[in-house]
């Protein structure tokens, strides 16, 4: 029902009639959608190579390899930056929403502009429910275990070490994950 008022209230609302005789209106507005037109790397959404981009255009959904469809820089309100002359050289330079700097092929696409929803990060969850629904599962603590599910569990009252006080934190596998324990593969010899 409202929704019928509605339609019957916009129908009922008359655009003014173009004036003939004042030109400069409407020949701002052909010029400047010819602006737009003349140039669609500067169109927003627009999907073409990065060859085609210009230095400091910002842009979404990056190709790694040509033809294998984007996959950097998706995410909700997120953008890229491209920093060197894509036309001068194979690769171009581009600083992605981490800071991080990456040479990527010239011939791979992008789309212009910046990812839509950029308030996606700031959203409360109303209720532990609501994070469940995202698939998002209870993190535990490994104190709050039992000796057989984690290093840290068990003991009286809250104590990480079993029996010693100097213990340091350990993974759920018996990994030691501070004090300065390396993690990554071993450095290569030159």
């Amino acid at each position: 029902m409202a929704l019928s008022r509605v339609r019957c209230a916009l129908t009922k609302v008359v655009l003014p009639a173009a004036r003939p005789f004042s030109t400069t209106s409407s020949y701002a507005f052909e010029s400047h959608h010819h602006m737009f037109t003349l140039d669609p790397s500067s169109q927003i959404g627009s999907c073409m190579p990065i060859s085609m981009m210009r230095i400091g255009t910002l842009i979404h959904n990056i190709e790694i390899n040509p033809g294998q469809g984007g996959k950097l820089v998706r995410a909700a309100g997120t953008s890229a930056k491209i920093l060197k002359e894509p036309k001068a050289s194979r690769h171009c330079l581009i600083k992605l929403p981490s800071g991080k700097e990456k040479l990527i092929d010239t011939r791979c696409r992008a789309t212009v502009g910046i990812v839509s929803n950029p308030e996606h990060g700031a959203k409360k969850l109303r209720k532990a429910g609501q994070s469940r629904w995202l698939g998002r599962r209870p993190v535990v603590r490994g104190v709050a275990m039992n000796p057989v599910d984690h290093p840290h569990g068990g003991g009286e009252g809250r104590s990480k070490s079993s029996g010693s006080h100097g213990r340091t934190s350990l993974t759920p596998w018996g990994k030691p994950c501070k004090s300065g324990y390396k993690t990554g593969p071993l450095k290569r010899r030159k």
